[in-house]
């Protein structure tokens, strides 16, 4: 008994110190951001004084122009203009003698002042991003800029990692950037204080194939501060700041860095506060006007780096706790290097550099689908492919590439649908023949046909980032052989597939399916040859509950060649590019290319027709009106009266016509769904109004994939199937409030159920028809 009591006793010591011991870590974190947040109110303080100060002496001067001049002339308009730029000249740097390392600790210093007044100061009009909450367990604060020159973000936020260790992981770019290529340091020169000044060349990917890439040219200054904090920060040297001249290369367009870094200061009892600042001006001039609002955007710059710093830092922070578990055995550092891995190789092809050994194929005469080659053997040597990648086949790659402008299409919800709806645009032939390149006996060049051939598709999760904003997972493609010459088609195949940007909240980003064939050993050093999609919002009124006006689709090429739109359908915007890469050799290299192209089109075709089928538009999305939806409805609405004693929309639906019946359940609120009456086998979805489809995340298309017991969960299950004998033996029942599942995996509640059997002209069963009322997206 005393053992046992001595023992409960030590267990219950140790919980409580567990217990404090967490306790006293969120309290840390709890005290570091209320110094942040006081920071920052101090912060908009200023600003708002600035302001004040501002709007006064503007009405001022309009108060004076008004009494003196009421002279509205060219001349007087242009006077006034240079007056203003009198009042902010251009800080001119007088020129330096570029061997002096003190004139570069000159150039050095002033980069820090200017990227400290950013960082903590009011240098920058800063604005909030909304939906960024600060809290302990938040990313931080982020803000983007408004009227300044260029684009910039700014975000702070707590990290459980000493500072040291977060200025090694932010000064390795091509980590946690995606978009980031290389980062060349040419020279390193230490300063007097102890710091570094470093010149660095930072190459940067080009997000579709119509603009060429970027690359910098700047001065890295690292160095500790009185405070005790450690600062990074960085700036283009150019004519006008002085300093030696860069590298230049054609494959890419010179951009300019502004004053730019990250101030990293050590929290009491561990961890760092952290403040990122990016400020860049992207030469928009050489971007065709259509792209130029993904240049001009100071919420993508966001995305893309300030926030993805912080979150990679955040992710390896949690991972170093042990709060990451993943499943699989594997590290998460070898998880993420697949993740780096995908994008750098899908990258790659989209930009197809000729110093990684691309070259242009000649065109079949259509300039819609662009193809490259690739034999260099230096391309297979790569981390992202590996030096076994071509076992004995095959002597090169061909990429083919395409772009395209969407209207209206919110870009989550079209990746969510290539993501789970694969069969919708996917030829399992040429599965097989990517899946090959990892055999030493290739599949024969196949012929593309339209649909392919459908297949089990099963998706296993790998890993996922903190705030689920990407995932890798492994795509399990069941084969089926329908002849003997389909017989090579037979066998699984696995894809390793990373899907990012669908968080709802995030606001400005992109989003982005990319997967590799691999095979069943999935080896840490497994050579990937990257394709897929990424889909870029050029404006920000994009967004999965935005329902505006129909969609239309088009080849981007149509849209350079300055034909004119109305606003309507300017309003929301996204370019889509896509690259598929396959391996060949000499013999087959035609065969391949003439594949390829087909293959491309093909998927371009099937998602314009996607894309106007998910495009959110109530009332109008794809109303069908052919004889027997007229007649379906018809039914439905027929049978709800007799088995219910009451009318589906109202006694004045008694006496309208076909189309106006139909119109009336197509745009009713509630989800109402039609699926088979089947005794031998799982019902599966036929039919829905625009509110199921909605509901269900799917088309008319995709709905037949649906299977009813998968939509429902355990207690609905079991609802339905307690009343079955009832609802076909008197037409109908009532089921209570519940929870389902949309086909992206999204659970949906609803307030009520009503289930009848719908009956043909005959009085035969024809199939079961369900509304749910009051649903929404929990």
């Amino acid at each position: 008994m005393s053992f046992w009591y001595h023992s409960k006793a030590k267990k219950c010591r140790e919980k409580q110190r567990k217990e404090s011991a967490r306790l006293q870590t969120v309290n840390r974190k709890l005290s570091a951001m209320n110094k942040l947040l006081m920071e920052e109110n101090d912060r908009l303080q200023k600003q708002v004084s600035n302001l004040v100060y501002e709007n006064g002496f503007m009405k001022h001067r309009i108060h004076t122009a008004s009494g003196t001049t009421t002279d509205n002339s060219c001349e007087s308009v242009v006077v006034s203009g240079q007056q203003r730029q009198q009042q902010n000249p251009t800080h001119q740097h007088p020129q330096r003698d570029v061997n002096n390392p003190a004139n570069l600790l000159s150039i050095a210093e002033e980069t820090l002042a200017e990227f400290l007044c950013k960082a903590t100061g009011t240098a920058v009009d800063w604005v909030q991003m909304i939906g960024m909450k600060p809290g302990p367990d938040s990313i931080g604060i982020v803000a983007v800029s408004r009227n300044c020159s260029g684009i910039a973000a700014r975000a702070c936020g707590l990290v459980s990692l000493e500072p040291m260790k977060v200025a090694e992981i932010l000064k390795d770019r091509p980590s946690w950037f995606r978009d980031c290529r290389c980062v060349e340091t040419l020279n390193v020169i230490p300063t007097g204080n102890g710091g570094t000044i470093e010149l660095v060349n930072t190459q940067i990917y080009a997000p579709t194939t119509l603009a060429a890439a970027r690359d910098f040219w700047t001065l890295r200054y690292s160095t500790s501060l009185e405070d005790g904090s450690y600062v990074v920060c960085e700036r283009s040297l150019t004519s006008a700041t002085g300093g030696p001249n860069g590298p230049l290369s054609s494959s890419f367009v010179r951009a300019k860095m502004l004053s730019s870094g990250f101030l990293i200061r050590p929290c009491d009892g561990g961890g760092s506060i952290i403040h990122i600042v990016d400020h860049v001006d992207l030469d928009v001039s050489s971007v065709p006007e259509v792209l130029r609002p993904l240049y001009e955007s100071s919420k993508i710059l966001a995305q893309k780096m300030t926030v993805a710093a912080l979150r990679h830092v955040r992710q390896i922070a949690q991972e170093t706790s042990g709060e990451v578990q993943y499943s699989g055995g594997r590290q998460p550092a070898v998880l993420r290097t697949f993740s780096q891995r995908l994008c750098r190789g899908f990258n790659d092809a989209v930009n197809g550099f000729v110093d990684d050994g691309w070259s242009p194929m000649s065109s079949d005469g259509g300039e819609d689908i662009t193809i490259m080659i690739n034999s260099s053997s230096a391309k297979f040597a790569g981390s992202q492919y590996g030096s076994s990648f071509l076992p004995s086949f095959g002597s090169g790659v061909l990429c083919a590439k395409a772009s395209m402008l969407l209207q209206n299409v919110p870009p989550l919800v079209l990746i969510r649908f290539l993501r789970e709806h694969r069969a919708e645009w996917a030829d399992y032939g040429v599965d097989a023949y990517s899946a090959a390149s990892l055999r030493a006996t290739p599949y024969a060049v196949p012929c593309v046909r339209t649909g392919g051939f459908p297949s089990n598709q099963v998706i296993l999760p790998l890993a996922q980032t903190l705030e689920h904003e990407e995932f890798l997972e492994v795509v399990r493609l069941g084969g089926h052989a329908y002849s003997p010459e389909d017989m090579g088609l037979s066998r699984d195949m696995y894809l390793l597939q990373l899907c990012s940007g669908v968080d709802e909240n995030v606001v400005g980003g992109c989003a982005q399916l990319v997967f590799a064939p691999i095979d069943e050993s999935f080896a840490d050093d497994a050579p990937l040859l990257p394709s897929g999609f990424r889909v870029i919002p050029l404006d920000q009124k994009t967004n999965p509950n935005d329902h505006q006006s129909a969609s239309r689709t088009r080849d981007l090429a149509s849209s350079l060649d300055g034909s004119t739109k109305t606003d309507s359908e300017t309003n929301s915007r996204l370019v889509l590019t896509i690259a598929f890469q396959f391996t060949f050799d000499n013999h087959s290299r035609d065969n391949v290319a003439t594949m390829a192209r087909q293959y491309v089109r093909n998927v371009v075709g099937s998602i314009q027709r996607v894309a106007l089928a998910i495009t959110p538009r109530p009332g109008s999305m794809q109303l069908p009106t052919s004889p027997e939806a007229l007649t379906l409805v018809r039914w439905i609405t027929r049978s709800y009266s007799i088995h219910t004693g009451a009318d589906l929309f109202g006694a004045d639906s008694q006496s309208c016509g076909g189309d106006t019946l139909l119109k009336q359940l197509w745009d009713h609120s509630d989800a109402i769904l039609c699926c088979s009456l089947k005794t031998n086998a799982s019902p599966v979805f036929t039919f829905a109004n625009q509110a199921g489809l909605d509901m269900l995340e799917t088309t008319l298309v995709a709905l037949q994939d649906i299977m009813l017991d998968k939509t429902l969960d355990d207690s609905g299950r079991r609802a339905l199937c307690s009343e079955f004998a009832k609802i076909m033996q008197q037409g109908y029942a009532n089921l209570p409030a519940g929870i389902c599942v949309s086909s992206m995996g999204r659970p949906v509640s609803y307030e009520q159920a009503t289930v009848w059997k719908v009956v043909d002209d005959n009085e035969s069963n024809h199939c079961l028809a369900f509304t749910l009322v009051n649903w929404s997206f929990v």
